[in-house]
């Protein structure tokens, strides 16, 4: 099994140590040995604090990618939850506008309906008032009239020989004269002295006076007293009565000019009346068309609002969506920097203190003092180097042992190279190097540990929130595309019915052109059977009656003329007398009285043809306009409708393309997530890796342990 992450550079000295090739014949000391091994690691060092500067550029790059992408998302997003809510808010506040100039209307709508009723009761009751006033006015003038004849033939003006009975200056019957005086009476019109003057005439008529009531003839009494006291009733009657008639006559006169005034007065009131009622009507009809159209103007606002409420929700939660996968981002991305920071300043103390260590064995104290003093190794091909086998002779003790056995059966038991590799460098190497590298292995061990843990839960976060947002997009994907393939059926259909309902109308007005064209074809053709039918039956009669009369006066020639003529006859003729041939059976005259009947029967079916085809014409005409107006309006709704969805569908399109971007943005996403978060097939699982990992580190504590139970001689 591979190790992953970085090899701790003190086992890689080991490691290189251990894998010198014994076979192969190399002369070199131990202290050289050591710094070559040490230029080894700094160059190994060197080449991975490179190669980790490379993978955080890119890393960062990823960062500052990514962010400035979801920035541009979230502001976008910003800006379109503005415009929806200032969208919805103006849809909105146009409703309400429409709603508050509906409410308007209807309370116009209402005035001017109560106003159009309200002036027709006035108007009823001032006609009633007028006709009242102009009856009255028309009863005064008859009975004025009425009393003036009949006090001017009283006087004696006027001739009663030839005028005509009711005609001006003839008396007036007796009940006439006496209906009059008591229209006169009756009269709220007519002044009080007028009353009383022409009672004054009667009772001074003593064929008059029995017509006056008893208290009507007190009140005549005490008037023509108080007017004449020393003349006689006779006389009273003869001064009187010029005034009387001067009196009604210009009372008449005055009554007629009223209720000419009045009639005046009525035609101007009645013109005002129907200007009026015109003015309300137009009123109404503005006002019934003006709300209609508010009303589909303000169900058209709440729909769109409606529509944008919903697009609002959905960018409201691709925003907060964004937000947090930024925040998230952010986070991961400082805490990556900061750990770069730390393990680059590591790297660069290690490199240092590398070259500190190869400047020190490379000094004379160390490398001079140890070619001056100490054994020098000579590997010999086939044959380990004494000093080696020696050192490693001193350094064996039996918890080294104990430990290298130890580890070398976890290592086989775990299936750990690393393990097994170190046991072996444990039975050659010095004990302290043995703690020292054991203590470090645990160390890098756990440091990979936790570095491969944020790692699983950067790689668990980032990939959770991708299938998250993956799934989303692609439901909204899968929506927008149903969505749209609904708004596509629902466009050709209403394409269909605007198709069909226009092609309906095209035919109807096509029928209803055909129907009237044969109609007035009919109409002509039936006018004219019917004027022919007619003017057969009277030629017919005519003709009748011609042989009728000729029949008749040929039969009383024939009469005679046999009771004079020899009798002796031709032998053609028959004995009878020669009648014509209107007496005989199916004669011509029979026949034209069933030509007659004909004519008759023809002008009658005609008509009744006429009548039925006109009757179902009128129908079909009926039928047809109330068919076509519901057609029309269907057409202008399915239209509108049409429109509407056409519309839709632009919008749901823009919005799939919009969000399809956004899916293969997150799936372009996904796949670079992979490499780095999702493993190969056949690779170790994390699960077993971490196990794997963690069972080294017991066995390297529990071998640590061992030798910390150890002194060193």
């Amino acid at each position: 099994m591979m190790f992953r992450g970085p090899v701790p550079c003190i086992l890689w000295l080991y490691i290189l140590v251990g894998a010198v090739d014994h076979q192969e014949a190399v002369k070199v000391t131990p202290v050289q040995k050591v710094i070559q091994l040490l230029e080894d690691m700094i160059a190994k060092g060197t080449a991975e604090k490179q190669a980790e500067e490379i993978q955080f550029g890119a890393y960062t790059q990823f960062c500052q990618v990514t962010s400035e992408a979801k920035k541009a998302a979230i502001k976008k997003s910003s800006e379109m939850i503005e415009t929806l809510e200032a969208d919805i808010a103006k849809y909105e506040a146009d409703a309400d506008d429409l709603a508050r100039e509906i409410a308007a209307l209807d309370v116009d709508i209402d005035a001017w309906e109560g106003d159009t009723k309200s002036t027709t009761r006035v108007r009823e009751i001032e006609n009633k008032e007028y006709e009242k006033t102009r009856s009255d006015f028309t009863d005064s003038i008859d009975a004025l009239n009425t009393a003036k004849a009949d006090i001017e033939a009283q006087s004696g003006k006027v001739e009663q020989a030839t005028p005509a009975p009711g005609e001006e200056g003839e008396a007036p019957p007796e009940e006439a004269a006496a209906e009059a005086f008591l229209q006169i009476q009756k009269s709220k019109l007519i002044p009080a002295h007028t009353k009383k003057a022409v009672a004054a005439y009667y009772a001074t008529s003593s064929s008059k006076s029995e017509f006056l009531p008893p208290a009507a003839k007190k009140d005549v009494n005490a008037f023509i007293q108080q007017k004449q006291p020393q003349e006689a009733m006779a006389n009273a009657y003869e001064s009187q009565s010029a005034g009387v008639i001067k009196m009604l006559d210009g009372l008449s006169e005055k009554f007629t000019k009223k209720r000419d005034d009045l009639d005046a007065e009525e035609l101007a009131h009645k013109r005002a009346y129907d200007r009026l009622q015109l003015d309300f009507k137009n009123n109404l009809d503005g006002a019934y068309s003006s709300r209609d159209e508010k009303k589909t103007a303000k169900s058209q606002l709440l729909q769109k609002a409606a529509d944008a409420k919903g697009d609002l929700a959905d960018t409201t939660t691709t925003k907060e969506d964004d937000i947090k996968f930024l925040a998230d981002l952010t986070a991961t991305c400082e805490q990556k920097a900061s750990a770069y920071e730390g393990r680059q300043k590591l790297r660069a103390e290690e490199l240092k203190a590398v070259e500190q260590a190869i400047e020190i064995m490379s000094g004379n104290a160390v490398k001079g003092h140890s070619e001056k003093h100490l054994p020098q190794l000579l590997q010999i091909q086939g044959k380990r180097p004494p000093a080696l086998v020696q050192l490693g002779a001193r350094a064996q003790n039996p918890a080294q042992k104990q430990v290298a056995s130890y580890l070398k059966s976890q290592g086989k038991k775990l299936n750990s190279h690393l393990l097994s590799a170190l046991a072996e460098r444990i039975v050659v190497d010095p004990f302290k190097k043995v703690k020292k590298m054991v203590k470090d292995l645990i160390v890098k061990l756990m440091e990979e540990a936790q570095a491969e843990t944020e790692h699983k839960g950067w790689c668990d976060m980032e990939l959770a929130t991708n299938e998250k947002t993956r799934t989303k997009k692609s439901d909204d994907v899968v929506r927008l595309t149903a969505q749209i393939d609904e708004l596509e059926a629902s466009v050709a259909s209403l394409s269909a019915d605007v198709e069909a309902v226009t092609k309906a109308i095209a035919e109807l007005d096509a029928a209803i052109a055909k129907a009237t064209a044969i109609r007035s074809e009919e109409k002509a053709k039936n006018a004219v059977t019917i004027a022919d039918a007619q003017e057969g039956q009277a030629a017919v009669s005519q003709a009748i009656g011609v042989l009728q009369d000729f029949y008749a006066s040929a039969s009383e020639a024939t009469a005679l003329t046999q009771t004079k003529v020899v009798a002796k006859q031709p032998e053609i003729f028959d004995d009878e007398p020669y009648k014509g041939m209107g007496g005989e059976n199916g004669g011509v005259i029979g026949m034209m009285e069933v030509i007659e009947a004909d004519f008759t029967r023809l002008e009658s079916e005609t008509k009744n043809s006429e009548s039925t085809a006109q009757k179902e014409f009128d129908e079909f005409m009926d039928d047809s306009n109330v068919d076509k107006a519901q057609k029309e309006k269907d057409l202008e709704h399915w239209s509108a409708s049409k429109q509407n969805q056409e519309q839709a569908l632009v919008e749901t399109k823009s919005d799939l393309a919009g969000t399809q971007k956004e899916l293969d943005a997150a799936e372009a996403y996904y796949n670079k997530l992979k490499p780095q978060c999702i493993a190969e097939e056949g690779a170790e699982p994390y699960e077993e890796r971490v196990a794997r990992r963690k069972e080294e580190i017991e066995s390297l504590q529990e071998a640590l342990r061992i030798l910390q139970g150890e002194e060193v001689v």
